[in-house]
């Protein structure tokens, strides 16, 4: 390591504290972290997976896989919510909600957030696996205006597997988590505070996604980033599949699609944690700069 990366390694890591936000009725617990001395540069509000927890964004395994305290670090105010049917939400929404659904309820979510915190030159959007799904949905019906861009790990348009599929244990473990060596020593002992149950109406509604997505995808108009696990195995991400997703964001002003080597389907937990984090948060960046001073990314 080099000493410039020793010293980033060796400061504090930021606050993260517990809030909840009214969506319009409706109590969805949250993490969140602001940057320590200065106002921040804009909002990242993240959205977990099925079967996980607002904390899938603050790893405790080791300190530099926690999105929400890299982000504060540099500059960013980042909230991770509990998803609708997660959390403090569990017991009014014991079924959770389809994806049409959460995306009206966490747009309400935000909402309140940017009403009560400041939220800089605006609101980005970060999700992983199904929470990619009412991120896609908030972007193409317009329900956070203003809304700088959103990045995706985890997600795609044509699956693999097809989600609603009876496999055994370890194929749930490939599927989810992949060779153990990507992740850190103490990770899944410490995975009791990151998963949960998924609640069941989001997990019917996850096989009605590749349709859903060819009706939306089109009516996205912001800065969009895909990001495939080296090891995933839900999504197709190979040249043709890659082709087709773009085809699909016809509308948005640019599509980024990477794939990150040496990570498993649950990306923020891993070894290469930070430097996905790193690349999400050099794209937020992007997105803040002039129209006339972007970055091209290709198509």
């Amino acid at each position: 390591m080099t000493a410039a990366g020793s010293a980033v390694a060796a400061r504090p890591p930021a606050t993260v504290r517990r809030i909840t936000l009214d969506a319009d009725g409706t109590p969805l617990s949250a993490l969140l972290a602001l940057p320590e001395h200065t106002p921040p540069r804009a909002t990242v509000v993240a959205l977990h997976g099925a079967g996980m927890s607002a904390a899938y964004f603050h790893g405790t395994a080791r300190p530099d896989t926690s999105f929400l305290a890299l982000a504060a670090d540099l500059g960013f105010a980042a909230v991770a919510l509990d998803r609708p049917g997660y959390g403090l939400s569990a017991r009014r929404l014991p079924e959770g909600q389809g994806v049409m659904e959460q995306a009206t309820t966490i747009a309400a979510a935000v909402r309140d957030l940017t009403a009560r915190h400041l939220p800089g030159a605006g609101v980005f959007l970060l999700a992983h696996s199904f929470g990619g799904k009412p991120a896609l949905t908030i972007a193409a019906n317009g329900l956070v205006p203003g809304l700088l861009g959103l990045a995706v790990s985890g997600c795609g348009d044509e699956y693999l597997v097809p989600p609603t599929a009876t496999t055994g244990r370890a194929a749930q473990w490939r599927l989810n988590w992949g060779p153990l060596r990507l992740y850190p020593p103490g990770t899944f002992r410490a995975s009791g505070a990151v998963v949960a149950p998924a609640p069941p109406r989001e997990l019917a509604d996850a096989g009605r996604w590749p349709e859903t997505f060819r009706r939306i995808g089109g009516r996205i108009r912001v800065p969009v980033r895909f990001t495939f696990a080296e090891h995933e195995h839900w999504w197709r991400h190979d040249r043709r599949a890659v082709a087709q997703l773009r085809s699909r964001l016809h509308a948005a002003p640019r599509v980024l699609v990477d794939h990150q080597p040496d990570a498993g389907h649950n990306i923020s937990l891993g070894w290469t944690a930070r430097a996905y984090h790193l690349g999400v948060l050099g794209f937020v960046a992007d997105c803040l700069r002039p129209d006339g001073d972007r970055k091209e990314h290709p198509r």
